[in-house]
């Protein structure tokens, strides 16, 4: 997948994500990116980094891994906050667009939400599950890239006691 104009990422690259106690970054990876920008679907990975990697020393790391998944605001890649750290061997069958879960806040219904497999930003259906059963499933929210950075430094430094 080739960059598209004014858009400094595309779908596969790789990025390091600074967390807000000032001590390292996360890794990500964009696993797509809506038509025009703006929202992208990624794949966030710990342990905490204490630079940016180059790209031949990025961690090996898989899907399965990841300690964050989610849907997110590109202004961080936009403005150079998350510093793009290059793009290695991509397969998007390898690195999935999951169905999310919502649950309404007042009624507490449960929907399991799909995306195009290829557009973060437009959804397909929704369809309600049952709550009792768990579903394992990400958040069906878009997260905005200061909340992605407070999520991930809370996940990453996690400890006893915390």
């Amino acid at each position: 997948m080739t960059r598209r104009a004014g858009i400094p990422y595309k779908v596969g690259d790789w990025f390091a994500v600074p967390l807000r106690d000032g001590k390292g970054y996360a890794l990500g990876r964009i696993a797509r990116a809506a038509p025009r920008g703006k929202i992208i679907f990624c794949y966030f990975f710990g342990p905490p980094l204490d630079k940016v990697p180059k790209l031949d020393r990025i961690p090996e790391v898989s899907p399965q891994n990841a300690v964050f998944v989610a849907r997110c605001g590109d202004l961080g890649l936009i403005k150079g906050d998350w510093p793009i750290i290059g793009s290695s061997h991509w397969d998007p069958d390898e690195w999935k667009m999951p169905q999310f879960s919502r649950t309404e806040s007042i009624s507490g219904a449960t929907y399991e939400v799909t995306y195009r497999e290829n557009d973060p930003s437009s959804e397909v259906s929704e369809q309600r599950i049952d709550k009792a059963s768990p579903t394992g499933l990400p958040e069906n929210d878009l997260f905005g890239y200061g909340a992605v950075e407070i999520r991930l430094t809370k996940l990453l430094r996690k400890g006893p006691g915390t």
